[in-house]
């Protein structure tokens, strides 16, 4: 049964995108069948694998909105066992078109059950909010993944994301489950860093991801030339990051035995 990821945090700039982008990417090195869905207005998922989504007519847009069968909007990527639903600016709109649709919390999971056997894992980047949007992935999702910058304000308004996340359980999705708190734009050199790292692991104990994501230039690079970090440059700190990661989640959900995460 292939689990879907939802990466949410509805606090901007904390890396979600870049860790949906790289997530996807290094979940289909490890030849593990991909769909990476954009669900984020600013399409940047999108962009991050040089898909230009102005001109498209088929996007997650018209899948919740108009009712497009999913299989429709997929499109292929340059990696190997990994597919994207694209987004589009239209999305900004829907969640007024939608506020008079029965079941409007359960559109996108409708839909991604229709393309469930397809796949091993699916990565839905959510807008930066806690909107129907997000409460779609959600209620969607068999975990949220949580990216948290190593900054001074890192745990400011996660505890609205966990209390949103305890509402969806208890109406829409009793499964849903946290798959970790990601550690992003760490610096070693950097004492508040290492504090927020400290923090973080305490305070979520085993729900904090083992795998920090460094600062690394490599990353913010890779978006403007259409590549995951790994395609842009596999050897670069923020590729090996990432494909840790993926390692990690494998081995959370005994893809692989722990030996070989190690």
């Amino acid at each position: 049964m292939a689990k879907i990821i939802a990466v949410a945090n509805q606090k901007g700039g904390v890396g979600k995108t870049t860790t949906s982008v790289n997530l996807a990417a290094s979940l289909a090195a490890a030849e593990q069948r991909t769909l990476l869905v954009d669900i984020d207005p600013q399409a940047n998922a999108s962009h991050g694998y040089g898909i230009e989504t102005g001109n498209l007519d088929k996007t997650i847009y018209e899948v919740l909105v108009n009712g497009l069968p999913i299989e429709q909007a997929i499109v292929s990527t340059m990696m190997p066992f990994l597919d994207l639903v694209p987004s589009h600016i239209n999305l900004v709109g829907a969640e007024i078109e939608l506020v008079d649709v029965a079941g409007r919390e359960f559109l996108l999971k409708k839909q991604l059950d229709r393309v469930r056997d397809r796949y091993d894992f699916f990565v839905v980047d959510c807008p930066p909010s806690l909107g129907l949007l997000t409460l779609n992935s959600l209620t969607s999702a068999d975990a949220v993944l949580i990216p948290v910058q190593c900054e001074f304000y890192a745990l400011e308004g996660l505890g609205q994301l966990l209390n949103t996340i305890s509402i969806v359980r208890r109406s829409t999705n009793p499964r849903l489950d946290i798959e970790g708190v990601l550690l992003t734009m760490y610096d070693s050199r950097l004492r508040l860093s290492n504090q927020v790292v400290d923090e973080v692991r305490r305070h979520f104990e085993d729900k904090a991801m083992r795998t920090v994501i460094s600062r690394n230039v490599r990353l913010s690079e890779a978006p403007s030339h259409g590549k995951p970090a790994l395609l842009y440059d596999a050897s670069s700190i923020g590729a090996q990051n990432y494909l840790e990661l993926a390692s990690e989640i494998l081995t959370r959900n005994g893809v692989l035995p722990a030996e070989v995460e190690a």
